[in-house]
C-alpha cells in the first residue's frame, strides 16, 4: 500500500464526522493478549498527538483500543472478542469522538491565543478523560494574563470561524505561518482555524469554532519555568459549570444568603470560627490548670516527689502530653500518664520536674515492653507505646514498682 493509499484509508482525515463505515479485514493478529484486526480502511482514530483513541464496535464486537503499529503505520483495532467475518461494519462512539474534537480544536485555539496575547508557546498537550492540559514555556502567569488569553480564545469561538484540514507539500508548507514545526516527514496535514491558527496535526477537529463551545481555564500550576494550564471545552465546560453552580446555590441556601453574598458570608463565618477556636483554647488552658491542680492535690508521694499515675481510655496522646507538661512545670513532680484500651494501641507520656534526678527515658522503655512496644526521649520527658492497649494500667504499675525499687 502506498503512502497516499495509507492516508486515504484513514477516513477520519477527510471526515471527522463519519460515524459508520464499511471495510474489509486484511490482517488478524493478537495484540497484548487480545484479538485484533487491521482493516483496509477505518474511521477509528488511534492514540497519537496527545489525543486518545476512539472506541466503538466492529460487527458488534467492542473496540477497546486503537493503535498505530510502529513498524508499518497500520491501524490496529484491539477487540473485546473475536471478530466474525471479513466484511466489517464499523460504528464509532460518537459522544467520545465529538468530545475529543471539541477539546482538541479548543486546544489549538487556546494555544494560539496564548501566543497572540502573551507570547507564551505550548510545549506539551494532553487530552485527558476528564480534563485537558497544555504546558506553556512561561511562568508565572497572573490571573489577568490568563483571563486575557481565555477571552481571546472565546472570541474566536464566538466568531464561528471555519476550521480547514488539508495535506500540503514541502513548498506550500514553507509559506504557512505555522504555530509549531511538523514532527513528521512526507505529506503534512495542516489544521487551520481560518485566519487565526495554522498547525500540523493528525487529530480530529470540529468544522467550525462555534462547535467547540466555551473554552474555560479551570486551574493552573507552575512547573519550574513552565505553566501547566488545565482547561475544559464544550460539554465538559457545561458540566463543570452545572456542578459548580449547584454547589454555589446549595452553599448560599445553607448560609441563607444570596450567591453574590457568599464570599462575605464565608469570610464572616471563618472569622467567627477563628475567634471560637481561640476561646476554646483559652478554656482548655483553664481546664488544664484545674485538672493539674486536682491531680497534684491527690498525688502519691515517693521520697519527697509527688507521683501522678493515670490511665485515660478516652483521651489522645496530645491531651496527655499537654497535661504532663503542665504537671511537671511544678517542682518535685513525676507524671506517669497513659491512654488506650482493649482494641486500641497503648500510648504513654512519662515526665518529671527539672529538679528531680529520675530517668524517664529508661522508665518508659521498661513500661513499653509490657504492651509489646517501645519509645524514647530525654531523661526528663519521654513518649512511646505499643499495640496492647488493654495492658496500660499494668505497664504503669511496672513503672511505679521500678520507681519504688
Amino acid at each position: 500500500m502506498s503512502s497516499q493509499d495509507a492516508l486515504a484509508a484513514r477516513l477520519y482525515y477527510t471526515d471527522a464526522y463519519l460515524r459508520a463505515f464499511e471495510a474489509q479485514v486484511i490482517e488478524r493478529l493478537a495484540w497484548e493478549g487480545r484479538p485484533a484486526v487491521v482493516l483496509d480502511r477505518t474511521a477509528f482514530y488511534p492514540t497519537s498527538g496527545g489525543q486518545p483513541h476512539d472506541t466503538g464496535d466492529l460487527n458488534g464486537v467492542r473496540v477497546v483500543d486503537v493503535v498505530e503499529r510502529e513498524t508499518d503505520g497500520a491501524i490496529v483495532h484491539v477487540l473485546e472478542g473475536e471478530l466474525p467475518g471479513d466484511n466489517v461494519h464499523g460504528q464509532i462512539n460518537w459522544a467520545r469522538r465529538f468530545d475529543h474534537m471539541q477539546q482538541h480544536t479548543g486546544q489549538h485555539i487556546l494555544s494560539q491565543a496564548f501566543i497572540a496575547a502573551l507570547e507564551a508557546e505550548t510545549v506539551g498537550f494532553h487530552l485527558g478523560a476528564d480534563m485537558s492540559t497544555i504546558d506553556l514555556n512561561r511562568a508565572p502567569l497572573s490571573e489577568e494574563q490568563l483571563a486575557q488569553a481565555e477571552t481571546l480564545a472565546n472570541e474566536v469561538v464566538f466568531d464561528n470561524k471555519p476550521v480547514h484540514t488539508r495535506f500540503v507539500d514541502k513548498d506550500a508548507l514553507a509559506k504557512l505561518p505555522l504555530r509549531k514545526p511538523p514532527q513528521v516527514s512526507g505529506p503534512i496535514r495542516i489544521v487551520e482555524v481560518e485566519g487565526f491558527d495554522w498547525s500540523p496535526c493528525g487529530g480530529t477537529h470540529c468544522r467550525r469554532t462555534g462547535e467547540v463551545g466555551v473554552i474555560k481555564i479551570v486551574r493552573v500550576e507552575r512547573r519550574g519555568a513552565e505553566t501547566r494550564v488545565h482547561f475544559l471545552c464544550g460539554q465538559r465546560a457545561l458540566a463543570d459549570y452545572r456542578r459548580k453552580n449547584h454547589l454555589v446555590l446549595d452553599l448560599a441556601a445553607r448560609f441563607s444568603v444570596g450567591d453574590w453574598e457568599l464570599s462575605d458570608a464565608v469570610e464572616r463565618l471563618s472569622e467567627e470560627a477563628r475567634l471560637a477556636r481561640k476561646q476554646v483554647r483559652a478554656l482548655q488552658e483553664q481546664l488544664l490548670e484545674y485538672e493539674a491542680a486536682a491531680l497534684l492535690a491527690g498525688a502519691e508521694t515517693l521520697a519527697g516527689a509527688r507521683v501522678i499515675r493515670r490511665v485515660y481510655a478516652d483521651r489522645g496522646i496530645e491531651d496527655i502530653r499537654h497535661l504532663a507538661q503542665r504537671l511537671t512545670a511544678e517542682p518535685n513532680v513525676i507524671a506517669l500518664l497513659g491512654c488506650g484500651n482493649a482494641g486500641n494501641k497503648a500510648q504513654f507520656v512519662f515526665a518529671r520536674s527539672a529538679d528531680l534526678p529520675h530517668d524517664m527515658n529508661a522508665l518508659l522503655r521498661l513500661a513499653c515492653k509490657t504492651v509489646g512496644g517501645g519509645g524514647g526521649g530525654r531523661p526528663n520527658f519521654a513518649q512511646g507505646g505499643g499495640p496492647d492497649g488493654a495492658r496500660v494500667a499494668e505497664a504503669l504499675e511496672v513503672a511505679w514498682q521500678q520507681l519504688n525499687s
